[in-house]
């Protein structure tokens, strides 16, 4: 996205944004954000900081759609929410002769006003959450150079002279066709990007399917050569056989040499005087069977090796036919066709296990600052239910060491390791929900949910640990969680 088409989206952008307000915030991939802006309308800003087409505009989406393709939420998109959910947007400007958008806003507890700057410069494309001094709180792309970190006050990325000359590709066209939409630049912006979308889901689907049959061909193909190799190390078996049976009708008169035995090729119309291999201390008769053997395994192994060989060859140039179908078939643009090459028969659906139990609806529900989901025990049973129900044996579980209290889990579907942050999250949590709650510290012992057990008979809530740590917390509310 070009200086010339900032300019000529920022008119429309300040219209429709002046006076709204910031709603939900919307994640739809790794470099995509949606924002709601409030009153309700089909009206939303789109940003995208992916590094090979920077953009902002107004488009128009639906919201069910939206929730069912947002993805869940980074830390980023957190610290949006927790800051500016509700807030009066104040004014947007484009810096000058910068891909750099400035959107201010009036957060609804009127603390101070706060920025998100939204930054289209290719590489270093990326988005802000500033305070009112310019200091970043949050950034959507980590970046190591000063005045990108959280903490710096922003300034616009240093460039060379050859990088500023680079335009990214998206909307290059200075001339916008008149479509008599209410957001003429926008409404281009927003088909654009969606062509291009399409256009590269379709590409990637493409060289999936062909990368899925030329791996399938290629490795035919190895086997192929696998095959004939094996059919060289075996040899000639007739060869074998006329061996064996010189040395048999040659018994009595042949002639041992330091190499084999010298004997009448019988096979030969002139009948030459030929040597034939023998081991050393080999005698004819151990020689002839020997060369039987290795007849009767080389005729064998040809027989398997050449019936499989013609298979492995028909199943080759049946998938080069079907690299020609699919090259016309994208050539046609059929993507019902292409998914079929590729194995791909429906649209990626979200893994869950079919096990799998969604949370008591008694149990409290919160988001860390690292978007882990804490689940929160309410009474005894709520307590047996989660850990023993809804927990999985690698999620984490916590209590209050020494009184009694909720249940903790914080939940671990992708399996990676849970941050300290989180880990102390949930430890003020556990120790909050407990009767430890106007202790000036608390222990709260922590471990996999593998580790608990249920002694057999025991009351509701009471459970028996194998292995745990300790963590040492103040038992208040941590106002870093969001409520679910």
């Amino acid at each position: 996205m070009n200086l010339k088409l900032i300019e000529a989206v920022i008119p429309e952008l300040a219209a429709e944004l002046a006076g709204k307000t910031l709603g939900r915030v919307f994640r739809l991939s790794r470099f995509e954000y949606v924002f709601d802006l409030l009153p309700s309308s089909p009206t939303y800003l789109f940003v995208s900081i992916e590094p090979a087409r920077p953009a902002i505009f107004l488009s128009r989406q639906r919201f069910r759609e939206l929730e069912k393709m947002s993805k869940p939420p980074d830390p980023f998109q957190l610290a949006v929410k927790d800051l500016l959910t509700g807030a009066e947007i104040t004014g947007l400007s484009a810096m000058t002769n910068e891909r750099v958008v400035l959107i201010e806003t009036m957060p609804k507890n009127n603390i101070g006003k706060a920025s998100l700057i939204v930054q289209l410069t290719g590489r270093s494309a990326n988005l802000f959450l500033c305070d009112a001094g310019g200091v970043i709180l949050s950034a959507a792309r980590g970046s190591e150079y000063e005045g990108q970190r959280t903490g710096d006050v922003y300034a616009v990325p240093t460039r060379s002279s050859a990088e500023n000359e680079v335009e990214t590709h998206l909307g290059n066209e200075t001339a916008i066709p008149a479509n008599g939409n209410q957001f003429p630049v926008s409404s281009f912006l927003d088909e654009k990007y969606k062509e291009e979308t399409k256009e590269r889901a379709f590409s990637a689907l493409a060289a999936a399917a062909r990368t899925r049959l030329k791996r399938e061909t290629a490795k035919e193909r190895k086997l192929l050569a696998n095959l004939n190799a094996d059919r060289e190390n075996l040899g000639e078996p007739d060869r074998w056989k006329r061996f064996g049976d010189l040395l048999l009708a040659s018994a009595a008169n042949n002639k041992r040499t330091e190499t084999g035995f010298e004997v009448a090729d019988l096979f030969d119309a002139e009948v030459p005087v030929i040597t034939i291999p023998a081991k050393e201390k080999e005698t004819v008769t151990e020689a002839a069977e020997r060369y039987f053997k290795l007849y009767t395994k080389a005729r064998n192994g040809m027989r398997s090796i050449e019936g499989r060989a013609d298979i492995v060859s028909q199943k080759i140039a049946r998938l080069e036919e079907r690299i020609a179908e699919l090259e016309q078939a994208i050539a046609q643009r059929d993507e019902t066709r292409l998914r079929e090459f590729a194995d791909v028969r429906h649209e990626p659906l979200p893994k869950r296990s079919k096990k799998e139990i969604p949370a008591d609806p008694h149990a409290r529900s919160f988001i860390s600052s690292d978007g882990f989901e804490i689940l929160v025990g309410k009474k005894a049973s709520d307590n047996d239910k989660l850990t023993f129900r809804i927990a999985k044996s690698l999620d984490t579980w916590m209590h209050a060491a020494d009184y009694p209290g909720s249940h903790v889990v914080i939940r671990n579907p992708n399996r990676k390791e849970i941050p300290q942050r989180t880990l102390n999250e949930a430890a003020q949590l556990a120790a909050f929900y407990s009767k430890g709650s106007k202790q000036t510290k608390a222990a709260v012992h922590y471990t996999q949910k593998k580790f608990v057990n249920k002694p057999k008979g025991s009351a509701p809530g009471l459970v028996s640990l194998s292995s745990f740590k300790t963590l040492f917390v103040e038992p208040v509310f941590p106002d870093t969680v969001t409520k679910k």
